[in-house]
């Protein structure tokens, strides 16, 4: 069965982050995950994760007001990705998170065989970083119509990246909402890449709700993790309809929400 994680920046949004831990826990996570925790107190968040006997699994790389979507593939600011890096290291390193998603950014029009070339060198930067700390570095293929311009679009280019990167502990992050917008055909290219997967989420596409409506059978592309064996945490990371808990009756027959109320 899958295992269900809910990513929290996502999912009970009407209470205070350090008080959704408990929330997710309370629904049957096992685990959370987080985007851009970086205005809460470390140390806080770890209590409440320990607390609760949640699992923390990742977070993303820092943003920055001029780039939102992150610069691990933009040109010309190596050293600052270098800089959000080690505060997304030492953040993951006190919450006990056990992979980063490094935001590829949006390049320069015209640069993009170069910017892959920095995405590269950075992921092999983080990994090194990352390694003695048992991290995954995770790099994830976003839809062009939510992030227009952004370097890493398609799962098949993710595997040539990490083919390049050559560092065992960096992965891909397979969205099936991002990824059904980008070419579809979702558990033949889960097959395909499954060895490359290091994460997997899901939302309804295309409303990026619960996955219980639009184009995805998501009990299908779950049964399909299941039976190609895949053995990590898939991530929740939708928009709920309204109040998170009352959501969550597409996940009861994975253990999550019975007690939902």
């Amino acid at each position: 069965m899958p295992r269900l994680a809910a990513n929290v920046s996502y999912l009970f949004t009407d209470r205070p982050l350090l008080d959704r831990f408990a929330a997710a826990a309370a629904a049957g996570f096992p685990a959370v995950e987080l985007q851009y925790p970086y205005d809460q107190d470390p140390a806080a968040m770890r209590a409440a994760i320990t607390r609760h006997g949640l699992t923390m699994l990742g977070v993303n790389t820092p943003p920055l007001p001029d780039a939102p979507s992150g610069l691990a593939g933009v040109p010309g600011r190596e050293q600052e990705f270098v800089t959000l890096f080690d505060r997304a290291l030492a953040l993951a390193t006190v919450i006990g998170a056990r992979a980063i998603h490094c935001l590829a950014g949006v390049p320069p029009a015209g640069r993009r065989d170069e910017a892959e070339a920095v995405f590269v060198t950075n992921l092999r930067h983080a990994a090194d970083r990352a390694a003695p700390h048992g991290i995954t570095i995770l790099i994830e293929p976003l839809n062009t119509v939510d992030r227009p311009g952004y370097l890493l679009t398609r799962a098949e280019q993710a595997a040539v990246i990490l083919g390049r990167v050559e560092r065992a502990n960096v992965k891909m992050q397979f969205d099936v909402y991002h990824q059904q917008i980008m070419g579809g055909d979702l558990t033949r290219r889960i097959e395909r890449h499954l060895p490359l997967i290091g994460h997997v989420q899901v939302a309804a596409v295309p409303s990026r709700a619960e996955p219980d409506e639009g184009e995805v059978n998501c009990p299908a592309v779950l049964a399909a993790l299941d039976r190609l064996g895949y053995a990590g945490f898939v991530g929740c990371e939708y928009v709920p309809r309204g109040r998170t808990e009352d959501g969550l009756v597409w996940a009861r027959p994975f253990g999550i929400g019975a007690a939902a109320s």
